[in-house]
């Protein structure tokens, strides 16, 4: 597994960058023999360090974690012991799963991914000042796997993000899992106006 440890305004000396690659080795492996790269980023958060952590352990599959303390090693261990706790549990639900996996197609598709800005930021684009507008910033390519709704549910889990759309092994549509408010996740299948699901 390839590991990049960087810092952002923040000096990472050949002591910390050992130390992280030896516990992400021998954290990671626990789990998955064969990760394909983890990048480890060190940076200020205030008065102290913040630690994010993404290891790339299958196809379309990241794990991610962070954490905050005012040491750089207590800050790399707490999110280091987060990361392996997801892939644990990752890898405890991917056993049930196993079997129809195997039996299923994954293809998958590709969808882009845009991060969006308010237009206050470039104003000859807005027409009512008064109004942000959105302007695309950014563009990304991600896939949309072929999963059951719980595996679904487990690829958000492994990753800090919002939100992540699928293709319903059970019916072939497009559905998408979301983290609500509440802390919950959400699930979203939408049906065609005849009743029918997406598809």
């Amino acid at each position: 597994m390839q590991i990049l440890v960087k810092g952002k305004q923040v000096d990472v000396g050949d002591a910390l960058r050992g130390y992280v690659s030896e516990r992400l080795e021998n954290g990671v492996a626990k789990y998955f023999d064969n990760a394909i790269d983890a990048t480890v980023v060190f940076s200020r958060d205030a008065h102290q360090f913040r630690t994010d952590c993404t290891v790339h352990v299958g196809t379309g599959i990241h794990a991610k974690s962070h954490a905050t303390s005012d040491n750089a090693h207590a800050c790399f261990d707490a999110a280091a012991d987060r990361l392996e706790k997801q892939l644990r549990r990752y890898k405890r639900r991917l056993r049930n799963h196993h079997n129809a996996q195997n039996r299923r197609n994954h293809e998958e598709l590709l969808a882009q991914s845009y991060v969006l800005s308010p237009a206050d930021e470039t104003p000859d684009l807005a027409e009512d000042a008064d109004e942000p507008q959105p302007i695309v910033i950014a563009e990304t390519t991600m896939d949309i796997p072929v999963a059951t709704t719980s595996e679904a549910v487990m690829r958000l889990d492994l990753t800090d993000a919002t939100a992540l759309m699928f293709r319903n092994i059970a019916h072939g549509g497009l559905n998408v899992v979301y983290r609500r408010a509440d802390g919950n996740i959400g699930w979203i299948d939408p049906k065609n106006p005849d009743g029918g699901t997406e598809r």
